[in-house]
């Protein structure tokens, strides 16, 4: 038997594989194709201090090697996330954490005191690198007096474990780590999407309503790969990697870069029993290389 747990601050992980937010919802709306129980956790869908719209559609795309979302954070606000989600999902057997999202640093603080008295959510992603918002999203995560700002404001009223995303759409994303670990962050997640777009020929107009949308998919796995080992090489808090996860060979990839634990998004699109499929392979492979714990994998590079 192989040791698949990980600890992420205070939060512990029966394996390092979780699922990215914003594609799957609530974890409820892939319960009938996998065992929820069987993931390191759930990463819920963005959630905001009131109930937004989104974007109007289009807004997703499929690209070579990807796709585009230009979503905009649709969801009904977290007093909704609190009386009608929170008491159907709280049992699931995995760790829950809400992604967290803001206009305003005031909004980022509200929704975080509200979900700090949930007793089944032991972390949050404090999103600081949606590329999809007209306000707040990525605008705080592109430098580091404002990452700065915003996490320290949050790291303020917030006592559990504080993940926060980064955006890939900046200088030197190392510095933007330490930012945010210099007021208060407990971990950092990477990569959220690049900023991209894609145009019709025979119409010659956008495919997306907002012209840019966030590329995601095996087109991004190099540079989060990049973004990854840099950022671990930078900091002393757990990163946790996605972009482009598509099977446990690039999971494995991901934690032999730095990464602590790994969270799989648009895969689930393709097949949602993906993400259980790397808990088993990543077994198979630390059973086929005598590993014994897959901590052993973090951070493994051989350069």
């Amino acid at each position: 038997m192989v040791n698949l747990g990980v600890k992420i601050h205070n939060l512990d992980l029966k394996n390092p594989v979780m699922t990215a937010s914003g594609t799957c919802g609530f974890g409820e709306e892939i319960a009938d194709f996998i065992d929820l129980s069987l993931l390191g956790g759930i990463v819920v869908k963005g959630t905001t201090l009131k109930h937004r719209e989104g974007n109007a559609y289009p807004r997703m795309a499929e690209t070579p090697s990807g796709m585009l979302n230009a979503v905009g954070l649709q969801n009904k606000g977290v007093d909704n996330f609190i009386a009608n989600i929170y008491p159907r999902i709280k049992d699931i057997d995995t760790q829950i954490v809400v992604n967290v999202n803001g206009s305003t640093i005031e909004d980022y603080v509200a929704l975080t005191e509200r979900l700090n008295e949930l007793e089944k959510i032991p972390a949050i992603e404090l999103n600081i690198s949606c590329p999809n918002v007209k306000e707040g999203g990525m605008a705080f995560g592109i430098s580091c007096p404002s990452a700065e700002a915003v996490v320290k404001a949050v790291r303020a009223v917030y006592s559990k474990t504080l993940i926060v995303k980064l955006s890939p759409n900046v200088t030197n994303i190392a510095d933007i780590a330490r930012a945010v670990e210099s007021q208060g962050a407990d971990s950092v997640s990477l990569i959220n999407t690049l900023l991209g777009m894609a145009v019709n020929a025979e119409t010659r107009k956008p495919v997306l309503s907002t012209i840019t949308g966030g590329l995601s998919g095996p087109a991004i796995k190099p540079i989060a790969l990049r973004m990854v080992w840099q950022v671990f090489n930078a900091v002393k808090i757990p990163v946790i990697g996605m972009g482009g996860i598509m099977n446990a060979t690039d999971a494995i990839e991901f934690m032999i870069a730095g990464a602590s634990a790994v969270q799989v998004g648009t895969a689930i699109f393709i097949d949602p029993t993906i993400p259980v499929k790397i808990v088993d392979e990543l077994s198979t492979y630390m059973e086929r290389h005598k590993i014994q714990s897959v901590n052993e994998l973090i951070g493994s590079l051989q350069c």
